[in-house]
């Protein structure tokens, strides 16, 4: 072989090898860019506090949380999902033993507009756009006016993918819808059988 046809081999080589590591870099760079979008996104929400000071920081991870149950109203899909402290109380008989939930206990309300599926062989209702996420928080020294429960809304727009807190949403805004369940800690959702 001659010393040019080395040359071109190696020249070939190294375009592309070069063009083979400028592909995993772009890759690498485009997959990191959608974590970090994702995250300034999560970074944002998690950045709000209700009119009355409810973090939405406080309830981080309520993406996976357990679901408790769900719920619809003519317009709203909801499913409700609480933290692993208010599980474990769920499991250990509370609130139908009488016992109220304890402080760290929290909930969370998810809502969705919803709409007839266009897939299923059935007629069955799915999530469309979501809506809002209502929070509650149980803290009997912070909240020692409404049952020990803090009340927070926070309303997503979908066209900017942006939660916002609702500006009516004081810490006892749900307080008086939830009254008629103060016998059950001011909680209308059973844990589900499962």
């Amino acid at each position: 072989m001659t010393r040019t046809s080395r040359l071109k081999i190696a020249t070939g080589t190294a375009v592309v090898t070069l063009l083979a590591v400028a592909a995993l870099n772009s890759q690498s760079y485009t997959q990191s860019y959608a974590r970090s979008q994702n995250q300034s996104q999560n970074n944002d929400k998690y950045a709000l506090k209700s009119p009355s000071g409810i973090a939405f920081s406080d309830f981080k991870g309520y993406e996976d949380w357990a679901d408790v149950s769900s719920a619809r109203t003519d317009e709203i899909l909801k499913v409700i999902v609480a933290n692993p402290t208010m599980i474990k109380a769920f499991k250990a008989g509370i609130p139908g033993n009488g016992q109220p939930f304890p402080d760290g206990s929290m909930i969370v309300k998810l809502q969705w507009k919803h709409k007839k599926s266009t897939e299923a062989p059935f007629a069955v209702e799915v999530p469309d756009v979501f809506s809002q996420a209502f929070v509650m928080e149980k803290d009997s020294r912070r909240f020692p006016k409404s049952g020990g429960w803090g009340y927070a809304v926070f309303n997503y727009d979908p066209a900017s993918d942006k939660f916002s807190p609702d500006a009516k949403s004081l810490s006892d805004c749900g307080f008086a819808c939830h009254t008629p369940v103060k016998a059950k800690d001011y909680i209308f959702h059973p844990y589900q059988k499962r």
